[in-house]
């Protein structure tokens, strides 16, 4: 598979958010005007796969100071601060059709060795109980359950430290 992998523009606006809607239910997916902010407020620690012009997946998320994700950073962007010692992940997306095919792997790994590059303390992220161990593959370790509720469903907190 020929991909690149690039920072985010605001051109990319309408693609990232087909992509989230493929990819999550309508109760956890960011909508248009989440990723509009998150472009705006942070688009150096949002990166997109593409394939031939097309963009195929994505990561993203704000820099924080807090070792856990709350709820309210998925709307808030006030959240975010640059000089911050953890990257957090909100989401990380590849359209179905292009699962298993390394690319998730492959936008984690760009998002770890960026956060390393930046100084970063390290990595957060919520996932489902059926994603623990393909994140733990990167070095996450599970902290438990999470007090996120987002969506309505049951997340995990996982940190990667370095």
């Amino acid at each position: 598979m020929d991909y690149m992998i690039r920072t985010v523009k605001e051109t990319d606006l309408e693609e990232v958010t087909a992509v989230e809607a493929a990819c999550f239910p309508a109760a956890e997916a960011a909508d248009r005007s989440s990723f509009k902010q998150r472009i705006e407020t942070f688009p150096d620690s949002f990166f997109v796969a593409e394939e031939e012009g097309r963009i195929i997946g994505f990561i993203n998320g704000c820099v924080t100071d807090q070792k856990v994700i709350c709820d309210e950073m998925f709307a808030d962007s006030g959240y975010h601060d640059p000089k911050g010692a953890y990257q957090s992940i909100f989401g990380l997306d590849v359209l179905p059709e292009y699962r298993k095919q390394g690319i998730a792997a492959g936008l984690m790994e760009y998002l770890i060795q960026d956060a390393r590059k930046r100084g970063r303390k390290g990595l957060i992220l919520t996932c489902k109980d059926r994603l623990i161990h393909y994140y733990e593959k990167f070095g996450y370790k599970n902290m438990g359950i999470s007090g996120s509720t987002h969506g309505g469903a049951v997340w995990y907190d996982m940190i990667l430290e370095f």
